[in-house]
C-alpha cells in the first residue's frame, strides 16, 4: 500500500477524485482516504501544514495502514536558479533546516543523537518518478536534489542564500523532512515530490498564489502516473 501525503486540501483534492472504492477514516483531525488509483492500493491524506502535522500523519500511515512506501506531494520554493517555477524536484534526501544544536557540537540541521544529518529518499521510487514525470509532464524539467524543510515560508533573499550556502538545497518547504524523519524511524521507503511555485525570494509572496494551481497540476499528473506504473509492475 502506498501512502500519499499532501499538506493542503488543494494538493490532495484532485488525487482523491481519481480514487475507487474509498473508505474514509478520521484520526488526529485528518481524513485518511483508503482505496485505489488505477487499481493500486493507496491511502491519501491531507496532513496539514508544518513538520509536526506531517510527522504525525506519517506515523499513522506506518502504524495503522502498514504503508509499504510513502510519497509526499506538494509545492516548494526553488533554491537553484536552474529550477524554474512549474518544474519538479524529486528528493535525494531531506533535512530540517531550522534544527540548530550547534552549541552541543552538532552541525546545523542535524537532530541531536540521531545518526544522520539528512534522511535519504528511496532510489527506486525516485527513478520511477523521474521516468513517469518525463512522460506525463513533457513541458517541464525534472530535477533531483536535497529538499530542506522548516516551519517557515521562505520569502527573504538573505535567508534563501543561507539555505543554499549551508545545505546545498534544491528547494525549500515545510513538511518533507518531517515525513522523511518519521519514515526513516519506521524503516519505510519514501520520496518527496515538489512542484516549484516560487523562487523563495522577495517575489515569493506574489508568485506563490499565481503559480500554485499550475504546480499542483504537474504533481497530480505525476502521482496518478506513478500509481498506474506501480499497478503494472
Amino acid at each position: 500500500m502506498l501512502g500519499i501525503i499532501g499538506a493542503m486540501d488543494e494538493e490532495v483534492a484532485k488525487i482523491k477524485e481519481q480514487m475507487d472504492d474509498v473508505n474514509v477514516t478520521a484520526m488526529a483531525a485528518m481524513d485518511f482516504y483508503e482505496g485505489s488509483i488505477h487499481g493500486y492500493p493507496v491511502v491519501v491524506v491531507r496532513s496539514g501544514i508544518g513538520k509536526v502535522n506531517a510527522a504525525m500523519c506519517t506515523q499513522i500511515l506506518a502504524v495503522k495502514y502498514k504503508a509499504d512506501a510513502i510519497i509526499n506531494t506538494g509545492i516548494a520554493g526553488s533554491l537553484d536558479a536552474r529550477i524554474d517555477i512549474g518544474d519538479i524536484v524529486l528528493s535525494t534526501d531531506t533535512l530540517e533546516h531550522d534544527m540548530d544544536a550547534v552549541a552541543f557540537g552538532y552541525p546545523v540541521g542535524q537532530i541531536p543523537r540521531m545518526d544522520t544529518l539528512s534522511f535519504t529518499a528511496d532510489d527506486d521510487l525516485r527513478k520511477l518518478a523521474r521516468e513517469v514525470c518525463q512522460n506525463v509532464n513533457p513541458d517541464i524539467s525534472v530535477f533531483e536534489g536535497r529538499v530542506v524543510s522548516g516551519d517557515q515560508f521562505i520569502s527573504d533573499k538573505d535567508k534563501k542564500n543561507w539555505l543554499v550556502e549551508t545545505f546545498k538545497g534544491s528547494c525549500t518547504e515545510m513538511e518533507g523532512a518531517a515525513i522523511g524523519h518519521a519514515a526513516y524511524l519506521n524503516n519505510i521507503p519514501f520520496l518527496i515530490i515538489r512542484a516549484i511555485s516560487d523562487k523563495a525570494d522577495d517575489s515569493a509572496s506574489v508568485d506563490y498564489p499565481a503559480f500554485e494551481a499550475k504546480a499542483i497540476d504537474h504533481s497530480v499528473r505525476l502521482l496518478l502516473g506513478i500509481c498506474e506504473k506501480l499497478n503494472k509492475s
